[in-house]
């Protein structure tokens, strides 16, 4: 794969991160900020470790960016760290309540959903996550009033030029299924409906992986990139269970083919929530989960 460097400015702290390289037409390698959490360095540490590894982007979440506001940081100091180290912010995980049967509910989420888009319209911030909070424990719910909730939220989050992206969460009674959110997404009719899907969630949701091979380049932008291990039954699994991109059982030699397919300039995030890793040193764990992601899509 070519990759080109370009010039790094130093951070407003005076930190400079290594030189990054950027895909000159490739995968998008982007640090899911979840995965050195436990090392509890900070949203700007955190940042800055994305790009003197050598990510592209980062996943950041909201929580995090109402935890440093509220500790006496700025919007423009976010800001300022991701332009300055030349890493764009491709996806806020939320957990917004759209999905839910309850009017009230959903109508007092939608109102704080705008609130929170409008605050990260002022990070460029391209996508938020669209999960089924709120619905994981049942009961089921028909997918053609998901489809319609769903297209909701996409015009809500076109006033302010952020996409929603439908998630996939295995554990989940709604939208636990590969074939479930490319229904919610087709039906939703919306021109900007598209899945964010996860390699621990569509196993342990049960779909698995040959279905991506029907999937065009338009359904899917971003994928969570992680394994799991072989030896947990998938009902067991936990998030704590997720391990770094080909540690684990997760068939890789028949997914990378496939999202290449789909779209060789998807946005492939690395997200773990391991409490093994987070004894590391922050730096190590985000370089070495790096170098495990393009191994599996390059091998």
């Amino acid at each position: 794969m070519a990759v080109s460097s370009i010039p790094v400015k130093a951070s407003p702290n005076g930190i400079s991160s290594s030189p990054i390289l950027k895909n000159s037409g490739g995968f998008n390698y982007c640090l899911n900020t979840s995965t050195i959490r436990g090392q509890k360095l900070g949203l700007l540490k955190d940042i800055e470790i994305a790009a003197k590894v050598g990510y592209n982007s980062v996943e950041l979440w909201l929580r995090d960016i109402r935890d440093f506001i509220s500790h006496g940081g700025t919007m423009m100091d976010i800001k300022n760290r991701l332009d300055d180290l030349g890493l764009t912010f491709e996806n806020c995980i939320a957990f917004t309540e759209w999905i839910v049967d309850d009017e009230a509910i959903r109508q007092r989420e939608l109102n704080q959903f705008r609130k929170d888009l409008e605050l990260l319209s002022e990070l460029d911030c391209k996508r938020i996550a669209a999960s089924p909070m709120g619905a994981t424990n049942g009961p089921v719910i028909d997918l053609f009033r998901v489809a319609e909730r769903y297209g909701v939220v996409l015009d809500i989050g076109k006033e302010y030029g952020i996409t929603p992206v439908l998630e996939v969460w295995g554990h989940s009674a709604n939208l636990h299924a590969l074939g479930q959110a490319i229904f919610v997404a087709i039906e939703s009719n919306h021109p900007n409906a598209c899945l964010l899907l996860d390699i621990y969630h569509l196993h342990r949701g049960g779909s698995g992986y040959s279905g991506l091979r029907l999937l065009g380049h338009n359904a899917v932008p971003m994928f969570h990139f992680n394994d799991y291990p072989g030896n947990i039954n998938r009902t067991d699994l936990t998030d704590a269970d997720r391990v770094f991109p080909g540690d684990g059982s997760a068939p890789f030699s028949l997914i990378a083919p496939e999202l290449k397919n789909i779209n060789s300039e998807m946005v492939l995030s690395l997200e773990l929530f391991n409490p093994d890793y987070w004894k590391m040193d922050a730096l190590t764990l985000a370089k070495l989960g790096l170098q495990k992601m393009k191994k599996v899509v390059n091998s």
